[in-house]
């Protein structure tokens, strides 16, 4: 399983729902688009995480945005995946990033709220933020691929499945 979260606007922790938090730890893999705000809290995701895949966003202090780059393209099982904040990214844009990297689906943040769209041919996942939704529940996403189709579960805090969607393609 891959976790995705994003938007934590923290200044000394994860600040995680529980079921964030089940999903963080066990994860293979925890992907976050950006806007940790400081370096405190992308360490303490780091710690926490088996393996963290991250990016900076547009609220994250300038030594983060050092630290970590703005594009990250990431193979997973079959999967190349595209995992931007969102921020410098629009529906022009982002499909022709996912053409040049080769990216069958496409992972952003930086509005706060969840959903699973198409944008154009490319999936695009937002994870919503688990901890400063915008007109809605804390959010989050797992991810789990299986015989090519990967799917795809938006979640709240206590658990519940906001959306889910199938998605084929991988590889």
């Amino acid at each position: 399983m891959l976790a995705v979260l994003a938007d934590t606007h923290g200044t000394g922790t994860l600040r995680l729902t529980d079921r964030a938090r089940t999903a963080l730890e066990a994860a293979q893999r925890v992907v976050h688009a950006g806007d940790f705000t400081t370096p405190a809290v992308y360490e303490a995701f780091e710690e926490r995480a088996k393996e963290l895949i991250a990016v900076h966003g547009n609220s994250d202090t300038a030594e983060l945005r050092e630290r970590l780059p703005a594009v990250r393209t990431v193979n997973w099982d079959s999967w190349k995946l595209l995992v931007v904040h969102g921020h410098e990214h629009d529906r022009t844009s982002l499909p022709l990033l996912a053409r040049e990297r080769e990216a069958d689906l496409a992972i952003v943040g930086h509005t706060h709220r969840p959903g699973i769209e198409r944008v154009g041919d490319l999936p695009v996942v937002n994870p919503g933020s688990h901890a400063d939704p915008r007109g809605g529940p804390p959010t989050h996403a797992e991810l789990r691929p299986k015989g090519g189709t990967l799917t795809v579960e938006l979640r709240t805090g206590e658990g519940q499945t906001v959306d889910r969607e199938q998605v084929l393609g991988g590889g």
